[in-house]
């Protein structure tokens, strides 16, 4: 029993980290665009095959939950893999005219400071080393707000480009 415990939290462990890692990266690409052409139209051109990538890698989390590897429940973990996935490979990644609007920008900004703070709280919680400011940063009201208000640029976005 203690050895698949060890393995599981290595395994989440080493999951977590490249996440992190990766989402870093977007954040990193998308600050870096923005400074050099001084525009908020780069960020999928800056960014989006990273966040296609980590997107992709993210439907582990569906089996994790339904492995019990983890407490999230199956349902929980599909919606939103399944909003976040429907947005950017239905939509975004279809629609070029989009893809080098500010909204994507906004909304990979978004994503990415919110998973930038959400995985290493996952990493670190396992290796029982968290510090409290980040457990409070990834339960405070900038957090849940900035995870979700993601959507909203590219919602309105599409609405205008519906028109």
């Amino acid at each position: 029993m203690a050895t698949a415990s060890v393995a599981r939290n290595a395994y989440l462990t080493c999951y977590n980290s490249l996440q992190s890692l990766g989402w870093a990266l977007v954040l990193l690409r998308l600050v870096n665009d923005i400074v050099e052409t001084k525009s908020l139209r780069g960020g999928f051109s800056a960014a989006g095959n990273v966040v296609c990538f980590l997107q992709l890698a993210a439907f582990l989390e569906i089996l994790h939950s339904a492995l019990g590897l983890v407490p999230t429940g199956i349902l929980f973990a599909f919606m939103q893999w399944l909003g976040r996935s429907h947005v950017l490979f239905a939509i975004v990644a279809k629609i070029p005219e989009v893809q080098e609007q500010p909204p994507i920008m906004i909304t990979f900004l978004a994503w990415s400071a919110a998973e930038v703070i959400r995985y290493p709280h996952y990493t670190l919680g396992l290796l029982g080393l968290c510090p409290h400011w980040l457990t409070w940063l990834s339960a405070s009201d900038v957090f849940i707000i900035g995870f979700h208000q993601g959507s909203e640029p590219l919602c309105k976005q599409l609405q205008v480009a519906s028109l």
